[in-house]
């Protein structure tokens, strides 16, 4: 995934890469609070798979859907101003 920001004042635009493969790292860096608080807002039948093992899990398996639409653009936002922010998978 590329995250590319554009604005008049910078010469180049800033582009940040975030490779897929790191997806599954970050569901480890959810607090556990955070967790509690959405199962508490959940329906009950939903409460048991709000479990950081099952988020990884299901980010994988998005990861290899996601590969399958590499080059598509998700996001694409321009400001009056002339500010652009583009996210492409």
């Amino acid at each position: 995934m590329r995250i590319v920001v554009r604005t008049p004042e910078l010469r180049w635009p800033i582009r940040v890469p975030i490779p897929l493969s790191m997806a599954g790292m970050a569901v480890s860096f959810i607090p556990e609070r955070t967790l509690a608080q959405a199962r508490e807002k959940s329906p009950p039948e939903l409460r048991e798979l709000l479990t950081k093992p099952m988020l990884r899990y299901l980010v994988g398996e998005c990861v290899h859907t996601l590969k399958e639409y590499r080059g598509l653009e998700i996001v694409h936002v321009e400001s009056a101003g002339g500010e652009t922010v583009s996210i492409t998978l």
